[in-house]
């Protein structure tokens, strides 16, 4: 299903000197924490790496993280849409805890009333910045809007992005060319710059590993670089006058394989360049980089061996890719099969920075650090999903999986069977029965669902030839 990756004699060499679980020691033999780069794509499929089986075009800076590091086949996102991941990404909980969790995704709707991600709320980088680093998001908030919330309210020192769902990569508007929508933000200031969105956004990471490495006194520091490629509106670098013809960012009558291929080429190279600036500095050898996306793929995107897409909880709406370097500490061309979530990288990292989680916010994610850098056997899971359109429920419980979609209910072995074709709730009836009970239980910790929340498909039958039956309501 995906191509073999080969080591360099540099990788090789680098395979047989790993230190569980040690940080990197200064030259007066202090422990230094690690630096982190969190590197998130937007809707981008399972298969959308040549490293997880692309074949009509190669992403070669992000495969090489997969050759120097560790590369997920059971990685999953806790939501199978964009606003839902990114609360429990920044959190560590499920999303469910929280209101702005419910929002599937937040809009214009949400705004009105207010919903966002609450400032007194722990997260990642207030935790890490009250350890000592310094914090930056560039890219995607969409966790909310000023006064109240914000990168800036909730624990990042430096902002440089956008805060809603989706931006034109060239004009920087939530909306059409000739509409005062622009959302581009340096901390709490609007701000105007041109260019391809995407490349501004590597830009902006490449200049800050640079101030970085220039200073004399360097703190560590998370770098959170979260493109909003490849989500809609269909635009490549160059294509500008696709950007003055669309009518709405939700672009039903435009794209390609061809555009989604140059989108994702462009993320890929900005990439590299973050990595190369890495290792110009000097400071590759001390800093984690994860790279994973938001939720599953969109209609362009490869999610194959799955069904579903964005918005589903099928395999294709929540599987995603994900990879990690630490060198020293992952093995090169590792494969990890361990089931792994989006809200594990919240006490994965502080793990990694020797930082403890705020014991009033009991995290749902766990450390994959064991099995990361000790090669741990994996660790079987329980996680749990819910998608208030069609009322969509799932839970896995080690290979099986539970999903209910409107009255309609399944059990699959997703290990055996990741199409989800073969349905067996009547042959495993105890097994169905006990994991119906199981999940009402853990739903019933949860939130419940909010009616006046967002939902929806990511398109119909109106739009979306594949979507036949499909309805918004």
């Amino acid at each position: 299903m995906t191509r073999a990756l080969r080591l360099t004699r540099r990788q090789a060499l680098a395979a047989t000197a790993v230190t569980p679980l040690a940080l990197v020691a200064s030259g007066e033999g202090a422990l230094l924490p690690p630096n982190i780069v969190f590197i998130l794509a937007d809707d981008l499929g399972y298969a959308d790496l040549s490293c997880y089986g692309r074949r009509d075009y190669q992403t070669p800076h992000i495969d090489r993280l997969a050759a120097e590091g560790v590369r997920f086949t059971q990685a999953y996102a806790n939501s199978a849409v964009c606003s839902a991941t990114r609360t429990a990404l920044i959190t560590g909980r499920y999303q469910y805890r929280l209101a702005v969790g419910l929002e599937e995704p937040l809009t214009g709707s949400s705004r009105q009333r207010n919903v966002g991600l609450p400032r007194e709320h722990p997260t990642l980088p207030s935790l890490l910045k009250r350890a000592g680093y310094e914090t930056m998001l560039i890219g995607k908030w969409h966790l909310g809007w000023l006064p109240d919330h914000g990168p800036l309210q909730s624990g990042y020192d430096h902002f440089w992005g956008f805060r809603g769902g989706a931006l034109d990569y060239f004009t920087h508007k939530s909306g059409p060319a000739n509409t005062a929508t622009d959302d581009l933000w340096d901390g709490d200031v609007p701000i105007h710059q041109a260019g391809y969105l995407t490349e501004l956004l590597g830009d902006q990471a490449v200049s800050l590993v640079r101030r970085w490495a220039a200073e004399a006194k360097k703190p560590p520091f998370l770098l959170s670089l979260h493109f909003n490629a490849p989500h809609w509106p269909w635009e490549g670098p160059g294509d500008e006058a696709e950007s003055e013809r669309i009518k709405n960012l939700i672009d039903f009558d435009g794209g390609s394989l061809a555009t989604f291929a140059r989108m994702v080429a462009e993320m890929d190279r900005q990439v590299g360049r973050v990595l190369e600036a890495l290792d110009s500095a000097g400071m590759a050898s001390n800093t984690m980089v994860v790279f994973t996306s938001d939720n599953g793929g969109e209609r362009f995107a490869d999610v194959w061996p799955f069904s579903g897409r964005k918005t589903d909880l099928l395999e294709g709406g929540l599987r995603i890719p994900a990879l990690v370097r630490w060198p020293g500490h992952i093995r090169p061309a590792s494969i990890s099969p361990q089931v792994a979530i989006t809200m594990d990288w919240l006490p994965t990292l502080l793990a990694a920075a020797n930082v403890e989680p705020d014991p009033a916010y009991p995290l749902d994610g766990i450390n994959l650090l064991p099995t990361l850098a000790d090669n741990a056997r994996p660790v079987s899971r329980k996680l749990f999903w819910r998608y208030k359109y069609n009322a969509q429920r799932a839970f896995r419980d080690g290979d099986l999986k539970w999903l209910k979609i409107n009255d309609n209910t399944f059990l699959f072995n997703v290990a055996a069977d990741p199409l989800e074709r073969a349905n067996l709730k009547d042959r495993l009836t105890d097994v169905y029965r006990r994991m119906v009970v199981e999940y009402e239980a853990w739903n019933a910790t949860m939130l419940p669902d909010d009616p006046e929340s967002t939902t929806g498909p990511l398109g119909d039958a109106s739009q979306l030839a594949d979507h036949y039956g499909v309805h918004r309501r």
